[in-house]
């Protein structure tokens, strides 16, 4: 009888050290997506940062151009107004956000096209400055997205891996979703869009 006992309190034990080790685990990998979150955040935010800077230097050359940007400026507003919750992170708040940004890398487009027409401004030195950190805020969004795609991917994998997946069902450890590449961005830019 006593044999049986300590049988069944090892075997329990063995689960419980296991259920404890399933869970860390997926604690870390959730606190992995979370952190991953937070700099593709930040990458566009710093982004956002440097726009009221180049708005600033694009209006002492380009007076005409209010329109274009007015445009910028209001999809600044709206993109940094969208932001993302790591504890609710679904399919449609991402969609929200990257439409947000989106709009944002549109309206910059068009700022760019519009400078095109005025070759001081092309030469200014704060605005090549302002170019060359916005060139490298896009390749740290890009390498951001990139990351957080890869950390919830091996954070999805753990979730639904057996038997991890049952302490992820038990404590409520849902998959989670990835950024996508726009619609837009699976059809050839028409350039004269970006003049309208």
């Amino acid at each position: 009888m006593k044999k049986g006992v300590i049988i069944l309190i090892a075997l329990v034990a063995l689960v419980a050290i296991w259920g404890v080790g399933a869970y860390n685990g997926l604690v870390s990998k959730q606190e992995g997506v979370e952190t991953a979150v937070g700099n593709v955040q930040t990458a566009y935010q710093q982004r956002a940062d440097l726009i009221p800077n180049l708005v600033a230097t694009v209006k002492n050359y380009a007076e005409y151009e209010a329109k274009t940007l007015e445009a910028v400026v209001e999809a600044r507003a709206k993109a940094t107004a969208t932001t993302l919750d790591a504890n609710n992170l679904t399919e449609e708040n991402i969609k929200a956000f990257q439409a947000a940004q989106d709009q944002m890398s549109n309206a910059l487009s068009r700022l760019l096209v519009t400078v095109e027409q005025y070759p001081d401004l092309k030469a200014n030195q704060n605005y090549l400055d302002l170019q060359s950190q916005l060139e490298s805020c896009e390749n740290a969004i890009a390498t951001a997205r990139k990351q957080f795609n890869e950390t919830a991917r091996d954070y999805n994998t753990a979730v639904r891996r057996f038997p991890a997946n049952l302490i992820a069902g038990l404590f409520g450890f849902d998959k989670k979703p990835y950024f996508e590449a726009s619609e837009a961005a699976q059809e050839a830019p028409n350039v004269g869009d970006l003049f309208q």
